[in-house]
């Protein structure tokens, strides 16, 4: 039994972890559709570990030549693909 002064740890805003599979919600990558940016300068993150995972999560896939940074140093290549995820949505959401 949950008592009151323990719902905290349980109720909506919760910071406890699932207890069990059960509790988990599937990964969004599987169902939702996603972008990704590989940079491909990259020296944290290898260009083909980026490739494998955007592969793997069937994104679709840019390409900049950029550091780990990219967000710093290719804003306007960012901006471009949340543009066209954006745009994308959009067009899904009109067809729906």
């Amino acid at each position: 039994m949950i008592t009151p002064a323990a719902d905290h740890f349980t109720g909506p805003g919760s910071k406890r972890a699932p207890q069990s599979a059960a509790e988990l919600a599937p990964a969004a990558w599987k169902t939702k559709p996603s972008w990704y940016l590989v940079s491909t300068e990259d020296k944290m993150i290898p260009p083909d570990a980026q490739r494998a995972m955007s592969r793997r999560a069937g994104s679709t896939v840019a390409e900049v030549k950029a550091s780990h940074s990219v967000y710093v140093s290719q804003p306007q290549a960012v901006a471009s693909i949340i543009e066209n995820a954006a745009k994308s949505a959009l067009t899904v959401a009109a067809i729906s």
